[in-house]
């Protein structure tokens, strides 16, 4: 073997390993949809009441029917509501 198929190879070996062990590839991280807690204009999608359906339209912080996904298991943590909590909060 040659002196260029010897750093041919390893550099191979080497951006294969980068790329098993990347966390990204590794393992992906549950979301759920987290409602009250999106900031004005950093909403995910459409709100509850219906008068958007797309994303970055919300007009004002942590309104109750505008939602952002954030990791499984941390809405509560960060304040936030279920679809149907916030509907509820919505109807009252």
């Amino acid at each position: 073997m040659n002196q260029r198929d010897l750093i041919t190879t390893a550099a191979a070996s080497l951006m294969s390993l980068a790329l098993l062990s990347s966390p990204a590839l590794a393992q992906t991280t549950a979301k759920e949809k987290c409602y009250g807690v999106a900031k004005a204009g950093q909403n995910d999608c459409g709100n509850l009441a219906g008068t958007h359906s797309c994303a970055g339209q919300s007009q004002v912080d942590n309104d109750k029917g505008e939602w952002k996904y954030v990791a499984a298991g941390t809405c509560k943590a960060l304040g936030g509501l279920t679809a149907d909590e916030a509907r509820k909060t919505m109807k009252s």
